[in-house]
């Protein structure tokens, strides 16, 4: 399933897999039968469908969820617009990889097993006011890792990331996708405030109108704009819908790189939901561009597939619910009159 060009990236997003409307209507038809009031447990009942639509298979399950955290290093950091150094990134990945970071506690809440991804973090992407960030080599490397960190018997899989200068790099990508002024999609990231903030917003304009000219859609702008860990979100996405499984998509970063994929080929994300809305700025607009709506909302912007993590709480639930519940005929309890 690895990519060999950006060319044949397109080719893939074009054959992508359907929604399994035989897994759907059997998840449509148990669902009335269930001991409440037709759409009691709300946003819980589309869940449970949407898990079996895209897992293909019905009873749906949650036995094996997953996350996946891409970690890379931004060039664009040089212009000033983060308020932490860029070997940050490296040393949160130690944290990740020692057990003690947000991540780590909310997998361990819920069952799910994390693989923190580090991608050449000595080659920071090129500054991308002055030239693509990845070249096509580049590109189709990371793409090709985050393909390959997908386990093929997963059930669901977060996606999130890790990286300093990555919330200039989501901004400029948004920009470049829906247009608009850069300080519309443009937050404060790590803390960002003051003189350093309208540097990072002329970063944004600057580094979208220097590659306008060579877009011709959202894989262009992932290259351009995007991070290793970008685009590794963006393999992991599309090797998770050849392999029929559910993606539950963190927040502002992940959902910028995800919308590169919808904006190449429409419907690439329909197998994906964003787990939360992101205090950035820009994250609301994204999903409202995106017809998305996350499902929680508590303030949070940590990124490292926190919000995506936690919401597999509310998937399993939804999943109990639907196979476990007794119908009305098996409880013996007395259904709606027509």
């Amino acid at each position: 399933m690895a990519i060999s060009s950006l060319d044949d990236l397109r080719a893939q997003l074009k054959k992508l897999p359907t929604a399994d409307d035989a897994s759907r209507a059997k998840a449509n038809d148990r669902e009335p039968q269930l001991t409440k009031p037709p759409g009691s447990l709300g946003q819980l009942e589309e869940i449970a469908a949407w898990v079996s639509t895209w897992q293909r298979q019905y009873p749906p399950r949650l036995s094996r969820p997953c996350a996946r955290v891409f970690a890379g290093n931004h060039g664009v950091v040089v212009r000033g617009v983060s308020a932490y150094p860029a070997e940050v990134t490296q040393q949160m990945v130690y944290g990740f990889e020692a057990g003690t970071a947000a991540i780590n506690q909310i997998c361990k809440t819920f069952d799910i097993e994390l693989q923190v991804i580090p991608i050449d973090l000595e080659e920071p992407t090129a500054d991308f006011t002055t030239a693509p960030a990845l070249s096509v080599e580049e590109f189709v490397s990371a793409f090709n890792l985050g393909m390959a960190a997908v386990p093929s018997d997963a059930d669901l899989i977060c996606l999130g990331e890790m990286g300093i200068g990555n919330t200039t790099s989501a901004a400029a990508i948004c920009h470049a996708l829906y247009g608009g002024d850069a300080a519309e999609w443009t937050g404060q990231g790590t803390g960002v405030v003051g003189e350093a903030f309208d540097i990072k917003v002329q970063v944004v304009a600057d580094g979208v109108k220097h590659h306008r000219a060579d877009i011709t859609d959202g894989i262009d702008v992932l290259r351009c704009l995007g991070g290793r860990e970008l685009v590794a979100i963006g393999g992991a996405i599309v090797a998770a819908r050849q392999n029929a499984v559910p993606v539950m998509i963190d927040g502002f970063i992940s959902t910028a790189a995800a919308a590169t994929l919808e904006a190449t080929q429409p419907g690439a994300l329909d197998h994906c939901l964003i787990a939360h809305a992101s205090a950035e700025k820009g994250h609301k607009k994204v999903l409202d561009a995106l017809n998305k709506t996350a499902l929680l909302d508590l303030g949070m912007r940590l990124g490292e597939a926190s919000g995506a993590a936690l919401a597999v709480g509310i998937v399993k639930a939804a999943i109990n619910c639907h196979n476990d519940m007794a119908t009305f005929a098996e409880a013996g309890v007395t259904g709606k009159e027509d």
